[in-house]
């Protein structure tokens, strides 16, 4: 049976290869971005199936709207890919208060709003399923990326716990976990600010990395939408799902670092306790 979707971030980047994935597919989308005038093309090819949507995602309001617009236009909402976003690099200091809240705004506060507004339709559904895009930043602190990571690890909090709330009601969550892929993300969505020689080979060397790794990232968008799709096919679908050779690697030796920094420090740890008798 075919799926009513709802994506966010549906003009570019994995938001625009999963929404044309989600349309040759079969299933109906309603597809959102800041402008509705940048979905044109997905409209003409798929008329019907597609409903282009203008949405602000640091608007609950907005939110409201494009939710109420999915139900009255295809019936139910069976998927929200919460994809929008962006992520600056520089340093904590030269980064403006109003930039990090900016950030957090879109990639936290945004998923949020969305989820939030779809929560009660999919309750009296009694199904659907979050697809909440996370990154490889939910997992670690990325250089460079402290507000982005601030965002991520909440959407990545929020998410999970969003899930044991939900579940009984028939309600999936899976948090999508990118690695690099061959978007604009690194492109024209990032603003790179080196920060200065005090920042050389930290913020320096990421956002030189960034450039130079920009068209060169494993990740296939086309491959990384078809992954979801199958994801979102699935009974029992998995809470987190890294995508990326890169993403599995990166968060392997991370994961693995926590484990023994834990095990090095236990004593320690456990010795804040109250004494047993």
């Amino acid at each position: 049976m075919s799926k009513v979707w709802l994506i966010t971030g549906s003009s570019r980047g994995l938001g625009k290869a999963l929404a044309e994935a989600v349309l040759a597919n079969g299933d109906r989308l309603v597809a959102t971005a800041r402008s509705a005038g940048s979905l044109a093309g997905l409209a003409q090819r798929y008329q019907a199936n597609v409903l282009p949507f203008t949405l602000d995602v640091t608007s609950i309001a907005g939110a409201d709207s494009a939710i109420k617009a999915a139900i009255e236009t295809f019936g139910r909402l069976d998927v929200v890919a919460n994809v929008a976003g962006f992520g600056n690099i520089g340093s904590v200091e030269d980064t403006s208060a109003e930039e990090i809240r900016a950030q957090i705004e879109t990639n936290l506060f945004g998923v949020i709003n969305v989820t939030k507004s779809a929560i009660p339709v999919m309750r009296r559904q009694g199904s659907g399923h979050f697809i909440q895009f996370s990154s490889v930043g939910g997992r670690i602190g990325s250089t460079g990326r402290a507000a982005y990571s601030a965002a991520k690890w909440g959407v990545e909090g929020f998410s999970e716990a969003l899930s044991k709330e939900i579940a009984p009601l028939g309600i999936k969550v899976t948090i999508v976990e990118p690695g690099g892929f061959r978007t604009d993300f690194a492109g024209s969505s990032t603003s790179i600010n080196e920060s200065g020689q005090d920042y050389a080979s930290t913020v320096g060397a990421a956002a030189r990395f960034q450039r130079e790794y920009d068209g060169m990232q494993p990740g296939d968008p086309a491959r990384a939408a078809q992954a979801i799709l199958e994801v979102a096919r699935l009974d029992a679908p998995p809470l987190r799902l890294l995508l990326g050779s890169d993403a599995v690697s990166i968060v392997e030796k991370a994961d693995l670092a926590k484990m023994e920094s834990d095990r090095l420090w236990r004593s320690l740890s456990i010795s804040t306790d109250f004494p047993v008798d």
